[in-house]
């Protein structure tokens, strides 16, 4: 699930980028070389649709942008479609170790690749989610619900507590209420909604 990133050095320059990324790139100045009279250069992005709004080819809806964190290179949050269903957290009277309140991705691997034999059916659901042959969903971090509440709360049911993957306690997680930004506490046995999100890298 993790986007490969290559830094690039040029005297005291560097940039930061998604594998694939400079892997077009490449692949459009060796053309353009090779043949110049084709005029090969980029396709150039399709701009950002209106927040709240589906983004064709990216799996769900423009959540908004996010800068960037720690090693978290800038991106928008692409929130799914619809949710997965009403689930527990999981892995109650266990603090896991490694969450954060703003990386829902990280967290979501580490739920994901316990070894404690316990199960974590909201990230796991969030973790298999696909959609547009994207398959890099998570459950969002507790400051990952916070924006899709500034952002777009419309698209999420306003009426129920969403789960985040953010820890509070052993036996207590983060979650949202979408109706008026309310975050409180659930017991990891609770059932509440899930709603995937991904990250696109631009």
């Amino acid at each position: 699930m993790k986007t490969e990133m290559i830094t690039l050095k040029h005297g005291d320059a560097s940039i930061k980028m998604p594998a694939s990324s400079l892997a077009k790139l490449a692949m459009a100045s060796v053309f353009a070389q090779v043949l110049p009279s084709a005029n090969v250069q980029p396709a150039p992005q399709s701009p950002a649709p209106e927040i709240g709004k589906p983004w064709p080819g990216q799996g769900g809806i423009n959540g908004g942008f996010v800068h960037a964190r720690g090693d978290v290179p800038a991106h928008y949050l692409i929130i799914a479609a619809k949710d997965v269903g009403s689930l527990e957290w999981g892995g109650r009277g266990v603090e896991v170790k490694g969450l954060s309140k703003t990386d829902g991705y990280t967290n979501t691997k580490v739920l994901i690749g316990n070894d404690d034999e316990r199960k974590y059916p909201a990230a796991d659901a969030c973790a298999e989610y696909q959609a547009d042959g994207h398959h890099d969903f998570y459950l969002p971090a507790a400051a990952e619900l916070y924006q899709g509440w500034l952002n777009c709360p419309e698209v999420f049911a306003r009426d129920c507590y969403y789960w985040s993957s953010s820890q509070r306690s052993a036996y207590n997680a983060f979650s949202m209420l979408f109706g008026d930004g309310y975050q409180y506490v659930f017991g990891k046995l609770d059932e509440l909604r899930v709603r995937p999100v991904r990250r696109f890298f631009i």
